[in-house]
């Protein structure tokens, strides 16, 4: 029974001896506690997915009213998960300042203007944000970075401003280039889920133990040695290699009900890095690769799906090619590639809403993925933020106007099941919503001069 006239303060802490002192947990004789749902948990996961081209404008927008609407023909096959969608219409990236590719996935997650001269952007992505806020030290990888059929055609293969759409925390906010072979990826995730097997990751992950333990003690040997400066970066030094050692021993998932490395595929048909071999114009073709696009593809999503599940990462970005796009895609039957039919060849509204459609058909395949994954009580899906975006709208003029954006997901209470229209504001308002569905406060994100603050209606 709590004694009437005893009162303690939600401050009050236990001292004991020296300076040692433990907060308390909130107690009845506090008084009344906070109302636990006064706000929405932040978001756990964040998945940012982009595809080259834009769209069909008029093949993608809905119809009908905000909570009751009717997807269009190029989004319909994600009717099966229209409850856990948010179609974002109305959006203009008015700070794809720029070449009008380049400048449209620079600024697609950063919200910068391009630097002269074919340049990257001025500031960090989302992504890295929200990875240095909910992942980075706290699981084995900050983020990762995956990409299908990538740096095609003028980049040759190499990152480049056509190609780059995640840039570091800090700066200079270095671009960074995704990785592209299923295999090494399949093998760095999950080849140590299961340690008995003795497999190769195992036996790497072994070895660069023991160099780090080497290093360790000969470093140590040596900072006895040195000065006070040279010894406190012999210290830095040391502690960021515990950092890596750390991020070794915690690179192991442990297999779960949730977390199972995913069904490995048969890849060699495809060249991850067929790219060096483009021409600018697209027509050195690989149709091997190309015809291998869809099954590599399913098992990138399925990768990162398990990297979320598995604790791995909290954060992951997949580019479906690049703003060139210059492959083909034979399972369409369509032998030329996709900035052929964007505007090289002319525009082709048929062939570019066929590979808008099968875009589609695969945004769908990643969703119910992370919608069958039992996270306790709830799905992967609903804790996290999906964000599915393009470098322009329309094909044909490049323009930024009215971007065909997606979320999906329940993370930090974003409200689904909905198509919200706004009127022509900057999707830089848009980045700075996101950043606050992850419990990040601020009120403006990327060049100032293009944010007017969150969007409101998305909660």
């Amino acid at each position: 029974m709590v004694m009437s006239n005893f009162r303690l303060s939600r401050r009050a802490v236990l001292r004991g001896a020296g300076a040692i002192a433990i907060a308390l947990p909130w107690l009845e004789i506090m008084g009344t506690e906070r109302t636990a749902s006064a706000a929405p948990a932040p978001a756990k996961r964040f998945l940012s997915v982009y595809t080259p081209g834009g769209t069909v404008m008029n093949r993608w927008r809905p119809t009908g009213t905000e909570t009751s609407f009717t997807l269009g023909p190029i989004l319909s096959p994600l009717a099966p998960v229209q409850d856990k969608l948010l179609v974002v219409d109305g959006l203009d990236m008015k700070s794809a300042v720029g070449e009008q590719h380049q400048a449209g996935i620079i600024a697609w997650l950063s919200g910068t203007t391009q630097a002269p001269n074919g340049g990257y952007g001025g500031g960090p992505s989302i992504d890295q944000v929200i990875a240095s806020r909910i992942s980075a030290g706290q699981k084995a990888k900050a983020s990762i970075e995956i990409a299908v059929r990538w740096a095609t055609g003028k980049s040759h293969g190499l990152l480049s401003p056509m190609n780059a759409a995640n840039f570091e925390s800090t700066a200079p906010f270095r671009p960074i280039a995704p990785r592209l072979d299923p295999t090494e990826i399949f093998t760095d995730l999950f080849g140590t889920l299961d340690p008995s097997a003795g497999n190769d990751a195992a036996r790497r992950l072994a070895r660069k133990k023991s160099i780090l333990d080497f290093l360790d003690g000969r470093y140590s040997a040596l900072s006895s040695r040195l000065g006070a400066a040279d010894a406190q970066k012999i210290d830095q030094h040391l502690t960021k290699i515990r950092e890596i050692e750390k991020s070794l021993d915690t690179a192991a998932p442990v297999e779960t009900s949730a977390c199972k490395a995913p069904t490995k595929v048969d890849t060699s048909d495809y060249n991850p890095r067929t790219g060096l071999s483009a021409d600018n114009d697209g027509k050195v073709k690989d149709t091997s690769t190309d015809a291998a696009i869809p099954k590599v593809g399913k098992l990138m999503m399925d990768m990162l799906v398990m990297s979320l599940a598995c604790d791995i990462t909290a954060v992951g970005t997949l580019q479906w090619s690049d703003t060139e796009a210059k492959h083909t895609f034979p399972w369409l039957n369509l032998s030329e590639h996709h900035h052929f039919y964007q505007h090289d060849g002319g525009f082709r509204a048929a062939e570019c809403e066929l590979i808008c459609n099968w875009y589609s058909k695969q945004h769908l395949y990643l969703l119910q993925e992370m919608a069958k994954i039992d996270m306790g009580g709830h799905s992967l899906l609903d804790e996290s933020v999906v964000f599915f975006g393009s470098e322009l709208s329309d094909p044909p003029s490049h323009n930024k106007s009215n971007m065909p954006f997606l979320l999906a997901g329940g993370g930090g209470g974003l409200r689904t099941g909905r198509w919200v229209r706004y009127p022509n504001l900057s999707h830089n308002n848009l980045l700075v919503s996101i950043l606050n569905l992850f419990g990040d406060n601020r009120n403006t994100f990327g060049d100032p001069k293009f944010c007017t603050g969150p969007l409101t209606n998305l909660t």
